[in-house]
């Protein structure tokens, strides 16, 4: 039931920006912590970035001054600004949980692509 529906993502050039969203469905949205992550060709998932359910955020520090997470739970969903991108952000992008006992959990969606090339 729990399911992640991320939009969003597209092919832009260094420098450039965009906006991840993604909606959140099956759960109880605001007491969880959220994340995006990402994975590029040739490399393992990692966590982008988090924000918990009191709005406390955490950056990885490859995006850290760039991108910016947010939430709405009204909305249940999880934004991810993307500014100043560079070649190497180029991953397909996934929202989870942030918590590793439920990102663990095989509820990864397809995710929405960002590619940064000129």
């Amino acid at each position: 039931q729990v399911q992640f529906v991320e939009s969003g993502g597209g092919l832009v050039q260094p420098g450039g920006s965009l906006k991840l969203s993604c909606a959140a469905s099956g759960f109880r949205f605001s007491i969880h912590a959220m994340g995006w992550y990402r994975q590029a060709p040739g490399k393992q998932r990692e966590l982008v970035a988090s924000i918990s359910n009191s709005n406390s955020t955490d950056y990885a520090d490859f995006v850290k001054g760039r991108f910016t997470i947010s939430r709405d739970n009204s909305k249940n969903a999880v934004y991810l600004q993307m500014n100043s991108l560079k070649p190497e952000d180029t991953a397909v992008y996934y929202c989870n949980f942030a918590v590793p006992v439920w990102s663990s959990l095989d509820l990864w969606a397809q995710g929405t692509p960002v590619t940064v090339s000129s």
